[in-house]
């Protein structure tokens, strides 16, 4: 359907939510989108935090862990890839809730695993609802927010994977001692059910996806009405959006239009910044651990790699407001090189270990909700979802290979020092490959002015 000026019997859907104000119905779709993803986060994190206990428990070494690390990730990757396209053809809503209910039974059952093999096979199978949530909640929350203000509230609800990552190393430090690590798989599995429900009975469709595939007008009308209840849509209105329904396998398109180049690059930074966030967020606690440090202690410094990431994009958004995004997530790449190599120098008290783990995790974990942001401004409505969740879904990978070869060179006893070293390389060509985006992006950077606005409007 072609874009047309809205009339008493003809209105273009995508133009009422660009022109719309932050009503309460925004605000309870941004809470549970980003409730759906704060229990992402805290459920791929989980493991993270449970693994000093477990080595101590079951007798491992160190560098067993890595298949289980990684387990859930491949589980994710695929996840990422399918969940995305059956969402740009069956809608964001039911792809959330069916994820939402999956991994919260997939987390309970993980506290019934006795040995390194169940747990590999439950997270892997976990990990398959798990990688739907994130490119699909990005989707809908943009596809409802108000121009002026949509790059910000993406942003913003793209951390909730993070703050969920943070919220587990806070939940685990109190859980564990207490009552074992099953507790923090109870913990994770039960609030995802109530979110569920939730979102069941609350949680809308993509107007601009129920427009495309010709659906029902009377389901368009009805979320109209609650989007802004005061300018209700006649009962004989026509809807429109300014896109056309797509044929074929939604991926082919990631690569037509002109689209190619920046596809690659997106998926390149995507899989060098997962392979980070995930060596760092895996291996940390007990890399601490082994240095000294009693478990809490290394479960804390875990949680500074999310706390970091949890405040970086707020204050990340600012310099976006200022300069744009590929100057400043180019930057914040760069400094995160320097930040990771710092962690394994020789001789940190406490405090400084802490504090460079915590600007790492703000540079690597808050850089990736302007990776997803740039990648939901960029492809059009039919293809959001799976721009964003293929991008997600490649950097998948560097998240499988981050943690298991982190594993493999402590095996081989490499120093902390050397460790650290390699892991700064990735984020040295993030740095690189964002700022070469700025060569082949098709869309323009938006002005800081606009930017600006959209802060303020926020």
């Amino acid at each position: 359907m072609q874009a047309s000026a809205n009339t008493p019997n003809k209105i273009d859907v995508s133009q009422i939510v660009d022109n719309s104000e932050l009503t309460s119905f925004h605000w309870g779709l941004m809470a549970l989108c980003g409730l759906c993803l704060i229990m992402d986060g805290f459920d791929v994190q989980a493991m993270g935090y449970v693994a000093p206990v477990l080595i101590r428990e079951w007798g491992v070494a160190n560098s067993a862990l890595g298949p289980v690390f990684s387990a859930a990730l491949v589980g994710v990757l695929f996840g990422s890839l399918g969940c995305s396209m059956l969402a740009d053809r069956f809608g964001r809503r039911p792809l959330l809730i069916a994820g939402s209910l999956y991994f919260s039974v997939l987390t309970l059952l993980t506290t019934q695993a006795h040995t390194l093999n169940q747990m590999l096979a439950i997270r892997f199978i976990a990990g398959l609802g798990l990688g739907g949530m994130m490119p699909n909640a990005m989707a809908l929350v943009g596809e409802y927010s108000p121009k002026k203000s949509r790059v910000v509230i993406m942003m913003i609800i793209s951390t909730g994977f993070t703050a969920g990552a943070a919220l587990g190393g806070f939940v685990a430090a109190w859980l564990i001692p207490a009552f074992g690590w099953q507790a923090v798989f109870y913990f994770g599995g039960v609030i995802p059910l109530v979110i569920a429900a939730l979102m069941f009975k609350f949680l809308p469709e993509s107007l601009q996806y129920l427009v495309l595939q010709g659906k029902s007008k009377e389901t368009i009308r009805k979320w109209l009405t609650r989007m802004n209840p005061a300018a209700p849509p006649p009962a004989s209105a026509e809807f429109t959006v300014p896109e056309q329904k797509r044929s074929g396998v939604p991926a082919a398109y990631l690569f037509k239009e002109g689209r190619g180049m920046t596809t690659v690059l997106f998926w390149t930074v995507n899989f060098m910044n997962l392979l980070n966030l995930y060596f760092l967020s895996s291996w940390i606690p007990t890399v601490v651990r082994d240095a000294g440090y009693p478990t809490r202690t290394a479960v804390l410094a875990g949680t500074m790699v999310q706390l970091g990431g949890t405040v970086g994009p707020f204050v990340t958004g600012w310099f976006i407001n200022r300069f744009g995004f590929v100057p400043t997530l180019t930057v914040s790449f760069f400094c995160a090189s320097l930040s990771i190599a710092a962690i394994g120098q020789p001789g940190l008290s406490l405090v400084m270990l802490f504090t460079v783990i915590f600007l790492a995790g703000w540079c690597v974990v808050g850089g990736q909700p302007g990776v997803n942001s740039l990648a939901a401004m960029y492809y059009p409505t039919f293809l959001r979802s799976t721009g964003i969740g293929w991008g997600l879904g490649i950097g998948r990978i560097g998240a499988i290979v981050g943690p298991f070869v982190g594993g493999q060179l402590m095996g081989l006893h490499w120093t902390n020092r050397e460790l650290f070293y390699a892991a700064a390389v990735p984020a040295f060509i993030s740095a690189l490959v964002t700022f070469s985006l700025r060569f082949f992006m098709k869309l323009p950077e938006p002005e800081p002015s606009v930017l600006r606005q959209q802060m303020a409007a926020h």
